[in-house]
């Protein structure tokens, strides 16, 4: 199974926090605000304390972690931050990336540039089944 790394883990995210841990795999979840830690234990994930507009506060939280589920929805994330963190996945263990929000380009770019497994999904849509893509279930 992998470790995947859920940005952020808020109530979507503890939703699919619950249904990977359940599957097996080992989870770790984001959340700037330290009082939130407890909900993303209690979803069965390793909190994680980092804001993804400040993708240098995410770097810790990657260790180990083979997919990234970038959940921002419709949570404006300026694209340089976000090309930035592409840019930096390319030298971590990180080996795909399940992508919602915004700049859906800079997603599908990573894809063809690095060749990195990358699953674009609307926003709400079916993320687990798009970590079982990426990861080749």
């Amino acid at each position: 199974m992998a470790r995947v790394l859920i940005v952020p883990c808020g109530c979507r995210g503890q939703a699919l926090a619950r249904e990977l841990a359940a599957a097996g795999h080992a989870v770790r979840g984001t959340t700037r605000d330290p009082a939130r830690t407890a909900a993303i234990a209690e979803a069965g994930g390793e909190p994680y304390v980092g804001d993804p507009d400040r993708i240098g506060t995410l770097m810790g939280a990657l260790t180990g972690v083979t997919v990234v589920c970038w959940l921002m929805g419709s949570i404006e994330i300026h694209p340089g931050r976000v090309q930035m963190l592409f840019e930096k996945l390319v030298d971590t263990p990180v080996r795909g990336v399940v992508y919602e929000g915004g700049s859906p380009e800079i997603a599908l770019d990573a894809r063809g540039r690095w060749h990195m497994p990358v699953e674009v999904v609307a926003p709400g849509g079916d993320a687990r089944a798009a970590v079982d893509r990426v990861l080749g279930l």
